[in-house]
């Protein structure tokens, strides 16, 4: 029969528990039988809050959880896009035998040529930007143990005396380090050298040096001889960029790195004291390179972490420093690694954290641009490590 009536009471009840009249059915139901009991769907009911403690209350964190990690991919893993910068056209690096002291002079003067003709060609390519910078790096006053033109670029430059040095400082840069910025990179390498000789007239003797020995191969008077090396040897990662996340780049600089170092000491000798100074993402370059590397100190300031979780996993002789300005913006940057498609994204432990090991010295107030700023406490520390005057390091 049709139900299309008058409602009966048992209609009119469901009608009464709903927040809103039922839809009319398109087509009538089934005439009910007397053993059928009248069907009364229950009211709506407020879904209940799980409980922190319920499977659901678990489940929903992880699924919140699980979005989150794919906003937070499509954020920072997908790269970032921008046009493509035509490659600059440059000569190809001087092809030059591994230095010695008594070849400096002529690998100086081969990479200032090739510095020179790489402005000549940036210029006519129309990129003044790096034909300048190229101009400045053939100057006579620079000292340059490589350097190559192409694409990014790449360099490694001398300050002070290679020759007779005792006391020798390699800086590592981090991101978006290029023969375009490279001014900024140099200009803390020359700080740290300008410091080194203040701390030497101050000092007068190798006496106060540490117990590393109170001369080098080189020279005999009581004053150490101090270099300073900017290592530009690797490609860096943008800072806006996917790769600045891995350590992919770290990976395939650690054996240029190590293969410099070994040159190095074929130049100053294996009594020499080595002092690694590791930047942002130099830090992870100098944690990759760490096992077997001839280094006396390895300082890592301003790090994003290294890849290891302490310092017995970097398998190294080297002592390690680490230091954190108040102000560097690093410290937000979470230590953590994970492994994503195929790779591994983030670098780890803090390594000015206790559990690291390394040993935490004062870095001021600075910011992440000013470990080698002059008149800085990280600078004036980063020079009695260099020259071993570790006692008067201060700590943090």
């Amino acid at each position: 029969m049709e139900l299309r009536g008058k409602p009966t009471a048992a209609e009119r009840a469901t009608q009464a528990t709903q927040t809103a009249p039922p839809r009319e059915p398109s087509s009538p139901p089934p005439e009910p039988t007397e053993s059928s009991e009248p069907v009364r769907p229950a009211p709506p009911a407020r879904p209940a809050e799980p409980s922190a403690s319920t499977p659901r209350f678990r489940f929903l964190r992880r699924l919140s959880r699980t979005l989150l990690a794919a906003l937070v991919t499509a954020a920072v893993v997908v790269p970032v896009s921008a046009a493509a910068r035509p490659r600059i056209p440059a000569p190809a690096p001087a092809a030059l035998a591994p230095p010695t002291t008594a070849t400096l002079d002529e690998a100086y003067t081969a990479n200032r040529a090739n510095a020179a003709e790489a402005s000549r060609m940036a210029t006519a390519h129309g990129d003044r930007t790096r034909a300048v910078a190229d101009h400045a790096m053939a100057a006579p006053s620079r000292h340059f143990l490589s350097f190559d033109g192409r694409g990014q670029g790449l360099a490694v430059e001398v300050l002070g005396d290679l020759a007779h040095a005792d006391r020798v400082a390699v800086l590592v840069p981090g991101s978006d380090t290029t023969l375009e910025t490279y001014g900024r990179f140099r200009a803390g390498a020359a700080a740290l050298q300008d410091r080194l000789n203040s701390l030497d007239r101050r000092h007068g003797s190798h006496g106060s040096h540490g117990s590393h020995g109170s001369h080098g191969s080189h020279g005999s008077t009581s004053r150490p001889h101090t270099a300073v090396i900017a290592w530009l040897g690797y490609e860096t990662p943008g800072t806006f960029s996917t790769t600045v996340l891995t350590t992919g780049r770290a990976e395939d600089a650690a054996p240029q790195l190590k293969g410099f170092i070994r040159e190095l000491r074929g130049v100053v000798g294996e009594k020499a004291h080595v002092s690694l100074l590791c930047h942002s993402y130099g830090t992870v370059v100098c944690g990759r390179a760490a096992h077997g590397l001839d280094a006396d100190d390895i300082a890592l300031i301003g790090s994003p972490g290294t890849g290891a979780d302490s310092v017995a996993a970097l398998r190294t002789s080297a002592r390690i420093w680490a230091a954190r300005g108040a102000d560097d913006w690093i410290v937000n940057v979470p230590h953590v690694h994970a492994g994503l498609f195929g790779t591994t994204v983030g670098f780890g432990a803090d390594p000015v954290s206790p559990a690291f090991g390394a040993h935490v010295f004062a870095a001021g107030t600075g910011g992440h641009s000013d470990y080698f700023k002059p008149g800085s406490v990280s600078l004036d520390n980063l020079a009695r490590i260099v020259l071993g005057d570790t006692s008067e390091v201060t700590r943090a």
